[in-house]
């Protein structure tokens, strides 16, 4: 089994025309029995299959690869990174670039901090803290070329969490299921104070069907459909409020 879920994986990238299907499948992998042995212990994730984890996760993850923004990004942050999807499977594919992993839960990071050192991933760094606080950070605020995000919290409440670490000019990549579409209006507020770009963009990157896999499951993956914002102009410094009024009293 656990050879036919690698050629699942190797196909996958290969779909998706990542380079060195194979040597990024082996680090994948890797990353998924971390992720699955230290979920014995804290919870990281609901999904154990691994299959489903292949497509659920890594694959999702990387579905961006190739996009405009992130190829022209030099530092990218992962906001509520969680067991860190998508910014390790980005930081694999991508190892010229530099990654953030932040979130809030000590137990999560303290994992993503071991599993950095294990697959060696010198552009990585892991930052313990909420993303108010981060936000608000001289040597974090306006930094980075784009911020990606996966199902962390409703676009209006999300913009506040990410605009601040951007710079003029920078994307947010918002990983968001089909049914988020409606937040894209209710976010447009929220995005005008914060100094996002009006326009917003829906990117569906559903993954074909994978060849040749020996799974039952093989199918097409619809996984996350991408919100694509952009950083016009600076963030007054009255954002982020402080931690936990942007949940509690979105804008």
């Amino acid at each position: 089994m656990k050879g036919l879920e690698t050629g699942r994986l190797v196909s996958g990238l290969v779909a998706l025309g990542i380079p060195n299907a194979e040597e990024t499948a082996f680090s994948m992998r890797t990353f998924m029995r971390l992720v699955l042995e230290r979920n014995e212990v804290i919870n990281l994730t609901t999904v154990t299959d691994e299959d489903e984890f292949i497509d659920k996760h890594l694959l999702d993850s990387v579905r961006c690869y190739g996009w405009s923004e992130i190829e022209a990004a030099e530092y990218v942050v992962d906001v509520g990174t969680g067991a860190g999807f998508p910014g390790v499977p980005l930081a694999l594919i991508y190892p010229r670039k530099n990654f953030l992993l932040l979130d809030s839960l000590g137990k999560r990071t303290a994992f993503l901090e071991d599993a950095v050192a294990a697959l060696n991933l010198e552009n990585v760094s892991v930052l313990h803290s909420r993303a108010e606080d981060a936000g608000r950070d001289a040597k974090l605020r306006e930094r980075f070329d784009l911020c990606v995000s996966r199902a962390v919290d409703k676009l209006s409440v999300l913009s506040e969490y990410c605009f601040p670490f951007l710079k003029s000019g920078g994307f947010l990549y918002a990983y968001k299921t089909l049914k988020a579409a409606g937040e894209i209006d209710d976010s447009r507020l929220a995005r005008q104070l914060l100094g996002g770009a009006p326009d917003a963009e829906i990117r569906d990157a559903a993954l074909a069907p994978v060849e040749n896999s020996g799974c039952a499951s093989a199918r097409r993956n619809a996984g996350h459909s991408i919100i694509v914002l952009k950083k016009a102009g600076p963030t007054p410094s009255t954002y982020p409020r402080k931690a936990g009024t942007p949940k509690k009293v979105p804008l």
